[in-house]
């Protein structure tokens, strides 16, 4: 999977009502499974008061993990209709819920999932598509001595990271699939093999 993909720019929000209905479209980039359930939960949370929050997600592993739920609502209705737009947008990396308030009148299974269609579709109309290279997840654990020239070359790469000063320092890297091998080659270098690298890669 090393080939540029779609996902989201960020986050995004949608509201509509139907019959009486409040609908939430929320949609949010994701880069795990647990990322993904993170987002999920925290909806659920937020719109606890709700009738139903509609959860989907595809995130990009191996294989590509896809799930959807149809949160109470007549099976068919929610849950499908929310995934299938994700599918059809070709967008990975990405969770979606479409929160409802019940307003009184039955929309039937093709008004449902019409209405969860839309709150995915606009959500992320909201949040902006873009292509992005896939990247990579490690961390570096290093001495204080070593710290300064780790982060100079963590600042000076196409990466994004965070250090977490303790006992020892840990940046926690996210680079690009493929630079990540190099800059990781560069950051052993750097310390003369003192530095403790962790992660899923095979070098």
């Amino acid at each position: 999977m090393t080939e540029a993909f779609r996902t989201v720019a960020g986050r995004g929000q949608a509201r509509f009502e139907i019959s009486g209905s409040e609908f939430i479209g929320h949609v949010a980039p994701a880069h795990s499974v647990d990322e993904a359930e993170d987002f999920i939960d925290a909806i659920s949370e937020e719109y606890a008061d709700a009738t139903h929050n509609v959860p989907a997600y595809r995130v990009r592993a191996q294989p590509l993990r896809e799930w959807a739920s149809d949160a109470d609502e007549p099976s068919g209705s929610a849950g499908k209709p929310a995934l299938n737009v994700l599918q059809q947008e070709a967008i990975e990396n990405v969770v979606a819920v479409v929160t409802r308030y019940y307003g009184g009148t039955k929309l039937g299974v093709g008004g449902l999932a019409r209405a969860y269609s839309r709150g995915v579709k606009d959500a992320l109309d909201d949040a902006g598509i873009v292509e992005e290279v896939p990247h990579e997840q490690f961390s570096v654990t290093v001495e204080y001595d070593d710290s300064g020239s780790v982060r100079g070359l963590l600042e000076s790469a196409e990466c994004e990271f965070e250090a977490a000063y303790e006992a020892e320092v840990r940046f926690e890297v996210r680079a690009p699939e493929a630079s990540a091998a190099d800059l990781r080659d560069r950051i052993r270098s750097a310390t003369s093999g003192r530095a403790t690298l962790a992660g899923d890669f095979d070098n």
